[in-house]
């Protein structure tokens, strides 16, 4: 009987630990990096006409896009998409998807006024781009 003690022990030391490694849970984690409805809405999604694209001096990675996003609006908007466009001027008449109400950033001394959209995977690369019955302007829904 003696040995049976020492077994409960070590079972109700764990049952105690157990509640310490409940913030590894997956779903808790999944919960607390979802957004709200209203955090979603708050990014303004436009497509966007490429008017010109070139590679950034000196940098491997950056294309400086000017870019339509309606109503006579030219943006300019670097982006990191340099090695997938070793001609950048095939991106030039593409109507792409932009979040266009993020703040300005400085990119080697340039001012990007957007973000493109784009999927990647396991080195795959894909614009997501729009028919063009869908005029540059539109806002995404």
């Amino acid at each position: 009987m003696s040995d049976e003690q020492p077994q409960n022990d070590s079972t109700e030391q764990q049952a105690e630990e157990a509640p310490q490694e409940e913030p590894s849970n997956p779903a808790a984690q999944d919960d607390q990096a979802k957004i709200s409805i209203d955090d979603f809405a708050k990014v303004e999604m436009t497509v966007g006409e490429i008017k010109t694209a070139e590679k950034v001096e000196n940098a491997d990675k950056l294309l400086r896009l000017t870019v339509d996003v309606g109503e006579s609006e030219l943006r300019q908007i670097v982006s990191g998409i340099a090695m997938y466009f070793p001609d950048p001027e095939s991106l030039v008449g593409k109507r792409v998807p932009f979040v266009t109400n993020l703040k300005p950033r400085t990119i080697r001394g340039l001012e990007s006024n957007g973000m493109i959209l784009a999927a990647s995977h396991d080195g795959n690369f894909s614009l997501l781009e729009v028919n063009d019955t869908i005029p540059a302007g539109t806002q995404l829904a």
